[in-house]
C-alpha cells in the first residue's frame, strides 16, 4: 500500500511540473521591457511612436475603416459622420430621427450582427444649440467587436426609443431620462429609476447644483422621513486640496483627437479651423 502512495506521489508531482509554466513565460502578460533589464533601442522607438500617433493596430483600424464606410453606404440618410479613436474605437454619428433604423440595422444585418447592448450613456454641454448627447454602446458576440453609436438632442425634442430592437435598453434609457431629463418616445415604462418620483430636477445637467435643492433628515417628532430645503451650515468656501505629494507625473500623456473618416473613399476630411481668441 505504502507503494501505491509513493508512485501516486511521484505521478502527481510529475504532472505538476509540467504545468508549470516554464522560465521566462509571461504568465501575467507582463510587457516583455519589464521583464528584461533594459528596453532596447527598437521598442522604444515603437512605444513613442503608439504615444504619439495612438495607432495600436494599423490593420483592425483599417477594418473599422472599411465598416465603417459600408454602414454609410447602406444608411447614408441617417449617418452623418464616422470616426476612429485613437485607441481603435469605431464611433458612429447619426441623425436623432435614425436612432431605431440604425440600431436596427447594426443588430440584424448579417455583417454586423451587434445583438447586445451594453449601455446607453449621456452627457450634457450646454454651449451646443443641441445640449444632450446620447451614447449607445453595442457588442457583437459572433465577431468579438464593438461600436460606439452617438446623436444628439435638447430639453424640447424627444428621441425614439430603442426597446423595441434592444429589450435591455428599458433600464438604460429610464436612467438618462432621470439624469439627463431627455424624453425617449414610445418607451414602455418611462420612470425615473434612481431618484424618487417626486425629485425635482435633472442631477447630471451641468446647471443643477452639487449640493442639489433639497434635503431629507429623521424628525423624532414626527416619526418619519420629511423633506425641506437645502440649508448649508456654513459659507460656502475654496479649499486647496493641492498635497506636497506628487499625485500626478510631470508630463501626463496628451489627449488624442478622434480621426474623422471621409464617407467616401479618396475624399479629404477638412481639419477645423482653431476658434478665434475673444
Amino acid at each position: 500500500m505504502s507503494h501505491l502512495k509513493q508512485l501516486f506521489r511521484v505521478l502527481n508531482n510529475t504532472a505538476k511540473s509540467s504545468l508549470r509554466p516554464k522560465i521566462g513565460f509571461n504568465c501575467f502578460n507582463v510587457p516583455a521591457r519589464i521583464l528584461s533589464t533594459a528596453a532596447t533601442a527598437k521598442e522604444a522607438t515603437q512605444e513613442k511612436s503608439v504615444t504619439s500617433t495612438g495607432l495600436r493596430d494599423p490593420e483592425k483600424r483599417a477594418k473599422l475603416i472599411d465598416f465603417g464606410r459600408y454602414c454609410a453606404e447602406c444608411l447614408p440618410k441617417f449617418i452623418q459622420k464616422i470616426q476612429v479613436t485613437h485607441v481603435d474605437e469605431l464611433e458612429i454619428m447619426i441623425a436623432p430621427e435614425g436612432v431605431v433604423p440604425v440600431l436596427a440595422f447594426l443588430q440584424g444585418h448579417h455583417n454586423c450582427q451587434f445583438t447586445s447592448i451594453a449601455d446607453i450613456g449621456g452627457m450634457d454641454v450646454p454651449s451646443r444649440a443641441y445640449r444632450f448627447e446620447i451614447i449607445y454602446n453595442l457588442l457583437s458576440l459572433n465577431f468579438n467587436s464593438r461600436v460606439r453609436v452617438k446623436t444628439y438632442t435638447d430639453e424640447m425634442t424627444p428621441i425614439d426609443s430603442c426597446c423595441e430592437v434592444f429589450e435591455g435598453a428599458n433600464w438604460y434609457e429610464r436612467e438618462v431620462h432621470d439624469m439627463f431629463g431627455v424624453f425617449f418616445y414610445a418607451h414602455p415604462d418611462l420612470r425615473r429609476i434612481l431618484t424618487e418620483y417626486g425629485f425635482v430636477g435633472h442631477p447630471f445637467r451641468r446647471d443643477f447644483p452639487l449640493t442639489g435643492y433639497t434635503e431629507y433628515r429623521y424628525d423624532d417628532e414626527l416619526g418619519s422621513i420629511i423633506e425641506e430645503p437645502l440649508e448649508l451650515a456654513q459659507e460656502f468656501r475654496k479649499f486647496d486640496l493641492e498635497t506636497p505629494w506628487e499625485t500626478f507625473p510631470a508630463n501626463p500623456a496628451i489627449a488624442i483627437p478622434a480621426e474623422e473618416i471621409p464617407l467616401v473613399a479618396g475624399t479629404v476630411v477638412a481639419e477645423p479651423q482653431p476658434e478665434a481668441k475673444k
